[in-house]
């Protein structure tokens, strides 16, 4: 069984046992979640596709941890000018792991 859900304007591919990392959740480690914008549901050649949502569907996940990932650099530079700007980005995230999707 499978769905995808929405959680932090991304929509993501997940099966029960999966982990994953999302935007950050306000949810301390050890929690359980419940995602309830699931799009789509199938389980094997069933599928049920919401508009937009499928009603009464959610997906059960704890979450593991919280962290931010790699720097990213961004440098802006304009030849011949004396201009060059560096700016940096650390985004933070929650693994979670997928315990149930019901539809």
């Amino acid at each position: 069984m499978y769905a995808i859900i929405v959680t932090g304007g991304k929509q993501y591919r997940v099966m029960n046992g999966e982990v994953l990392r999302v935007e950050k959740l306000d949810a301390e480690a050890g929690a359980n979640v419940e995602i309830n914008e699931v799009l789509l549901v199938g389980n094997g050649d069933s599928v049920t596709v919401g508009t937009p949502t499928v009603a009464g569907a959610k997906v059960t996940a704890t979450v593991k941890s919280h962290g931010r990932l790699d720097k990213i650099r961004i440098v802006k530079f304009r030849r011949r000018k004396h201009h060059r700007k560096q700016m940096g980005h650390r985004q933070h995230f929650t693994e979670i792991q997928i315990t149930g999707i019901t539809a």
